[in-house]
């Protein structure tokens, strides 16, 4: 039984190549990478976490903070 195809697939199985590829494997066009034919959507860009900036607001602070702390610490020696 032969089920309807189309171009792009959800899942990405490549006909020419009879090869299921996992999503992080694929390059970030879709396209198949033994062959070049487009087998999936490119993924949508990802943002960075929310949480990451805070960390490096929180890692700048605190090296700002040291920065200081050693300043102070060599002026009075």
């Amino acid at each position: 039984m032969a089920y309807p195809r189309s171009e792009v697939w959800p899942v990405p199985f490549c006909d020419d190549c009879s090869k299921f590829w996992n999503p992080n494997s694929l390059p970030p066009d879709g396209t198949c990478p033994s062959c070049g034919r487009l087998i999936a959507d490119a993924p949508p860009p990802q943002k960075i976490p929310w949480h990451f900036w805070l960390l490096l607001i929180a890692a700048g602070v605190y090296l700002g903070y040291r920065a200081i702390q050693g300043v102070g610490w060599l002026l009075s020696r």
